[in-house]
C-alpha cells in the first residue's frame, strides 16, 4: 500500500512521550484560557483589563481568546494525537509539506512555530507581562528541537 506508515512492535521512542506531553499541556491550557477570554471578552475572568490592549489592534480579548483557543489549544492537543496514533488522514496529508513523513511531524514543528509567533507577537504588542512569557517561548523551542531529533523523524518516516 503506497503512503503507508510502517506499523512495527517496537516501543515509541521515550522523546515521543515527552513531545505529546507537552503538547497535550500547552493545549490544555489554551483550551481553558482562550474560552476565559473569548467568554469574558473584558478580562475579567483572569484578572485582566481591556487597558493592557492600548495601542494593539485589539479593542478585547475576544479575537485573542479564539486565536488562542484554536490555535495552542484545539491544534496541539490534534497533533498530539497524529503522533500517537499516526491516523491515515487525506484531509491534513494533502497540506503537509514533508511528505516523506506523517503529517503529524510537520503539524508538531508547526505549533512550535506558532507559539513562537503568538508569544513574540503578545511581547511586542504588551511588553513584558509575565514570566509566563520566556517559559511559552522555550516551550515552543523545545517542540520545534524535539520534533526535529532523530528518534522522532525515524518514527514519522513513511515507507513505501
Amino acid at each position: 500500500m503506497e503512503n503507508h506508515i510502517e506499523k512495527t512492535k517496537e516501543r515509541s521512542p521515550v522523546v515521543l512521550w515527552i513531545l505529546v506531553f507537552l503538547l497535550f499541556l500547552i493545549g490544555l491550557a489554551a483550551l481553558i484560557s482562550g474560552p476565559m477570554l473569548f467568554l469574558a471578552p473584558d478580562g475579567h475572568l483572569l484578572q485582566w483589563s481591556v487597558s493592557m490592549l492600548e495601542g494593539t489592534p485589539f479593542a478585547n480579548f475576544l479575537v485573542p481568546g479564539v486565536i488562542l483557543f484554536l490555535l495552542i489549544g484545539i491544534f496541539p492537543v490534534f497533533v498530539g494525537y497524529g503522533l500517537l496514533k499516526k491516523p491515515f488522514w487525506r484531509w491534513p496529508d494533502r497540506i503537509n509539506p514533508l511528505k516523506q513523513y506523517h503529517w503529524s511531524f510537520s503539524a508538531s514543528w508547526a505549533v512550535g512555530i506558532i507559539i513562537l509567533i503568538w508569544i513574540i507577537t503578545e511581547t511586542v504588542l504588551l511588553g513584558y507581562i509575565s514570566v509566563l512569557q520566556p517559559i511559552v517561548g522555550a516551550w515552543g523551542v523545545t517542540l520545534i528541537i524535539l520534533t526535529l531529533l532523530p528518534p522522532i523523524r525515524r518514527y514519522c518516516r513513511r515507507y513505501s
